[in-house]
């Protein structure tokens, strides 16, 4: 059974990274940023770290460099707050789950609205002949 620490780690970590990036991260690259997701490897040394940011593409750019600069004294603080042995190596990474499943929803509404304009052209079809099943 595998064990249940890596997620507790991850859920603390993510706790404790969002709160730093509220309160102690000053670098004015750093755009509106939420951490939606921390994943720890089973030995606890590795954390992937996922992010959104509000904006466009140079916005996502500069967060990811204010991330990139302050990754050293994010993990400190991790660990620090943690209490670790080893304080896992943070990597970041934009998710991107929001934005594929934005595009899937546009997808499903335009098959959607496809659907009830063939709805309507069905609707008004009319056939060729008046008995399309009868043999001439």
């Amino acid at each position: 059974m595998p064990s249940k620490r890596p997620l507790k780690v991850a859920d603390r970590i993510k706790e404790v990274i969002a709160n730093l990036l509220e309160t102690r991260v000053k670098d004015p690259r750093l755009g509106f940023v939420t951490v939606t997701d921390v994943k720890v490897t089973g030995d606890l040394q590795q954390a992937s770290v996922f992010y959104t940011v509000l904006g466009d593409e140079n916005a996502r750019e500069a967060t990811a460099a204010a991330l990139n600069s302050a990754k050293g004294m994010l993990r400190s603080e991790v660990g620090r707050t943690l209490g670790l042995r080893v304080t896992p190596t943070l990597e970041f990474f934009l998710d991107v789950l929001q934005e594929s499943a934005n595009a899937m929803n546009e997808l499903i509404s335009q098959m959607h609205q496809a659907d009830r304009e063939l709805e309507q052209l069905r609707k008004q079809a009319k056939p060729v002949v008046e008995n399309p099943y009868k043999h001439v």
